[in-house]
Parts: C-alpha cells; structure tokens; sequence
C-alpha cells in the first residue's frame, strides 16, 4: 500500500519545490529566532570587549575578588547541600517503606513552588530577633537581650546557602529518584547474591549508576543559585550577579556591568558542558537499565527507623516550603484589605498580562522551531533550534543587561535616522517598555517551551505529517489541521510553565522594567527592600499558589504510579 502511494503519480512528492520552499522559510524564522536571542548575549561580550578598560583596575581591585569568591563558596555549598538532601530523601522513598512515605514522595516537590527570593524573605523573618525560632529560645531560656545567647545570623553565605538549597533540592530529588526506580529488581539482586548488603549495594552499585543524574541535577541547582538575585540581595551575600545590578544602577557603569557578565558567562558555559556531559552518560545507563515496572523492594522501617525517615524527609520539605507558607500566611491573614487595595490589583493584572504575552510568544517561536525542524531536518536546522534554546542557560541579569542595551541601540539609531530625513524625534520605542520585559522572559523561557511542546509531539506517530502531505496537505496545512490539534495539550502545558515562571521572575524583570511597572514579584521586592516584608505577604502568597499550578500536575503524575 504504501509503495502505490509513493510511486502514484497522480500524488504530489514530497520532495516537490513547494516543499523544499517551506523548508527553507521554516529554517529562516528559526534563524530569526535565534539572532534575536543570542542578541543580548553578543551585545553583552561586545561592550565588555569594546569598553575602553577604565573600569577593569576597580573591577579587579576591589569587586570581582570578593563576588568571584563568595560565588564560588555559595555555589559550593549549595550544590554539596541539594545533593545530599536530593540523594537522600529520594533514596528513603525508594528503598524504605515507612508511615508517610507515599505523602513523602509527591510532597517532597512543593519547595518548587516558592521563588529563591520569597524563600530568602522568610527565612529572614522566621530566623529573625523577633521571630518564632529566636522567640521561643527566650522563653525557653529566659533571655531578654540578643547579648544574652549566640544565634546564627541567616544573613550570611551559608544562610543562603541553605536558602538556596531548601527551594532548589527537588531538582536533584527528581532526576535521582527516576533513576533509582529505574534501577528495578536485577542490579541490586545481583549485587545482594554476591553478599553485598543493603548500604553496600547502595554505595557501591546505585549510587555511582545516578552519578550522572545526580550531576544533571546539580547543574541545573546551580545555573538558579547564579541566576539568583533577590534572595541574595536580601541576604547580604555578594555574588557575581548581584555585582552585575550593583555596577550598573550604583555605580552608573553599563561597561563594568557588562564586564562582569561576561566573567558569568564563563560560570555558565561551564555548567552547560557539566550538564549536557551528564545528559550524555545518563542515556547510556538509562538504556543499560530495567523498566520501571520492575521496581527494587522496600525495606519495612519501624520505630526509631520510621521516626528517621520521616524526620530526613519532613525536614527539607518544612525548610523549603513549610517556613515561607507559615510566614506569608501568617502576614497576610493580618491583612486582607490588601486584596481591595488598587495597588496589588494593578500589580496582579500586569503579572497576568506580561505572564499571558511572553507565554503566547514564547510558546509561538517554540512551535515555530519545532516544526521547522520536521519540514527540514539537517545538521543547520538542528543546530539553529539549539542556538535559540540557549536563553534558560543565561542568567537573568545577563539577559536584561544585553536586551536593554539592544534595544537601546536600536532606538538611538532609529531616532538619529528619523531625526536626518523626516525632522522628528521617536524617543524610545522599545527599551524601557513592558515589551523589552515581556521579550526579555520569552528569551528566557523559550526552552521551557520548546521542551514541553517536543515532549508532547514526541507521543505521535513519527510520519502523521507525512501522511497528511502525500494525501495533499502542505507542510503547513498539515501542521495546522493535524499535528496542531493533537499538540494541544503538550501546547497548554508549556504554556502554563511559561506563564508561571514568568510570574515568578524577578532578575530580569526588575531591570528591564518601566518606571510604575509592577508584577507582583516586583511588588513583594519593594517592599521587601525597605524591610516590610509582611506588607508584600498578600502578592507573596498568590504567587506560592499560582507557582503551585505545575508542581501539583507534576505532583500528580507522581501519584498516578501507585507504587512510587
């Protein structure tokens, strides 16, 4: 049947000139997309190499060695911390049954919901003089005075450390706990009937098997603790990134700005390589492994073991999720008027907006590149669509600073055009608009997109589009009458991860905005700025919830394995 088709002459070919045209107009929006988001990139290392140097002697004197160091130490800590904490707690849902363990393993997501920066303004207040923690040592105790007793000030590298690790660790615990489940009976019975024990199986089979997994993990750990912004901002933690906002809006320096970036850009390529390395590896063992159908068995814990348990996997769940609800719940039911104040409605209604725009945006380039890719597959098509996803590697700062300074130039170069030939001024059109953020974030998260939307088509038969093409279809017709509305869903889903994590960023937001542009990230950091916390709890709280949207459909796919 299928050679009558293809030797039917009264069927168009595939490989027709109309075909071949569509193919190369699809390989032309993919290198449009790709140029627009390598821009800020490029223009960043552009002004870095063209400046005329004068910054470099201060820079090195007296910033980059205390930000490159303190970076290195944050980077350290968290990365050793959510490993430990990854490793383990999906390692006690895996290997041990014991009471809340099925409660254990969905829950252990959560801390995804609460953004670094939200994560970091509770911990602050929790662990504060005034504060719960310190509160009840006193009238445990008897204190009156902070002279009185020693406590840990959370305003510190490790406090951010463990800020950081506390929000991030799900990371670690995803990406492990597949490949412990994936493990299945064989390997560690193998293991067993060669007398190894239970720790010994652990330590010298599974754990170096995840070793890849646990490093992909990590790498993405670490590509947030860079990008981060608020939280260490809040903290008092001097990191490269915050160096980045410091020079520029402080010292008035878009070179030393850009210089220091591109010191970041370094940090970053080297974590791509880390993650992309381990990618590769964990595809070998993952194809090494047993199907997940046959699952390792459960060592029943009981008493002290079953307190254990509970305890290593309650205690990184109420530090990355349980603090920041207990404050901002706390707060806000103290101020429910707010959710009549003008303020946060107007700061919730341009949280949607941006949130709607940069998700319809993104997830469109993200179509777009996909199905460039099927209407022409070669080593250029595949090599642009990996070029345009490069954005979610770049930290937020780094992006603002290019893009403004891209649009910047462009509206300089437009108003001197119109000024010479037409005698008016156009001012600036796009660089401190809501539509440099709304592009700055679609940059950002188009790979999210890109990935939700190929996961989903991934699902269909590898040739339904060709199929539709030898009936009649074009390329795009069949794009559009087939392939877009069996997409649908995997479209949706991409669509409310973008949605959600635009509203949640606050990197680069903050600096591409307009003046009275307010998301409600931007309104919980102002207020968090002038140290009234509690006055943002309101817009801190929907944004937990709205962030929550991804995690319980995660969550949920969790639960659907029943012995996970």
């Amino acid at each position: 049947m299928n050679s009558l088709i293809v030797n039917n002459p009264r069927l168009p070919r595939l490989s027709t000139l109309p075909r071949r045209r569509q193919g190369r107009a699809g390989l032309v929006a993919a290198g449009l997309i790709a140029l627009v988001v390598m821009l800020p990139i490029a223009t960043v290392i552009a002004v870095a190499l063209a400046s005329s140097g004068d910054d470099w002697p201060h820079l090195l004197q007296y910033v980059l060695p205390k930000a490159l160091s303190t970076t290195f130490i944050l980077l350290l800590m968290v990365g050793i911390g959510t490993s430990i904490v990854g490793v383990a707690t999906a390692w006690f849902v895996v290997a041990y049954d014991f009471p809340l363990r099925r409660f254990m393993s969905w829950a252990l997501v959560l801390p995804l919901a609460v953004p670094p920066y939200l994560a970091a303004y509770a911990h602050a207040e929790f662990f504060h003089f005034v504060g719960p923690v310190q509160g009840a040592i006193r009238d445990l105790f008897g204190f009156t005075r902070p002279s009185d007793y020693w406590f840990p000030d959370i305003r510190s590298t490790w406090g951010a450390a463990l800020v950081l690790t506390s929000v991030t660790y799900p990371y670690v615990y995803l990406t492990t706990r597949v490949v412990f489940l994936m493990q299945g009976r064989n390997i560690a019975d193998v293991a067993r009937t060669l007398g190894a024990g239970s720790s010994r199986v652990f330590w010298r089979v599974l754990l170096p098997v995840a070793r890849p997994a646990i490093a992909a993990g990590v790498a993405l750990v670490l590509m947030e603790t860079l990008n981060d912004f608020g939280a260490v901002q809040h903290l008092g933690v001097n990191t490269l990134t915050f160096a980045v906002y410091s020079t520029w809006l402080n010292r008035g320096s878009l070179e030393g700005a850009a210089q220091i970036a591109l010191v970041m850009l370094v940090f970053v390529i080297f974590m791509i390589v880390m993650e992309q390395g381990a990618r590769h590896r964990q595809r070998f063992h993952s194809a090494r492994a047993t199907q997940i159908k046959s699952r390792p068995p459960r060592h029943r814990l009981g008493g002290w073991g079953s307190a254990g348990a509970i305890l290593a996997t309650g205690l990184p769940l109420a530090f990355g999720f349980g603090v920041p609800l207990y404050i901002f719940i706390d707060y806000a039911s103290k101020r429910l008027h707010q959710f009549a104040e003008p303020r946060l409605a107007e700061a919730f209604l341009t949280t949607v907006v941006t949130s709607s725009a940069t998700a319809f945006l993104a997830v469109g380039a993200a179509m777009a590149l996909i199905f460039s890719l099927r209407m022409r597959r070669s080593r250029w098509t595949l090599a642009i669509t990996r070029v345009a996803t490069a954005g979610y590697a770049m930290p937020g700062t780094i992006l603002a600073l290019g893009l403004l300074l891209s649009l910047a130039r462009f509206d300089n170069a437009l108003d001197g055009f119109l000024r010479a030939q037409v005698g008016i001024s156009s001012g600036l059109l796009l660089s401190g608009t809501a539509f440099a953020v709304v592009l700055g974030c679609a940059i950002r998260f188009l790979a999210l997109a890109e990935g939700a939307v190929q996961s989903g088509l991934a699902k269909l038969p590898p040739n339904i589009d060709e199929a539709a093409r030898s009936l009649g279809k074009t390329a795009t017709g069949s794009a559009l009458t087939v392939l877009l509305p069996l997409a649908r869903p995997a479209i949706a889903t991409a669509a409310i991860l973008v949605f959600v994590d635009t509203a949640k960023e606050l990197s680069a937001t903050i600096l591409l905005r307009p003046f009275g542009f307010n998301t409600l990230a931007t309104h919980v950091y102002e207020n968090a700025s002038r140290g009234a916390v509690e006055e943002g709890a309101v817009a801190a709280l929907m944004i937990v919830l709205t962030a929550m949207v991804p995690v319980i459909l995660l969550s949920g796919r969790l639960m659907q394995d029943k012995d996970a």
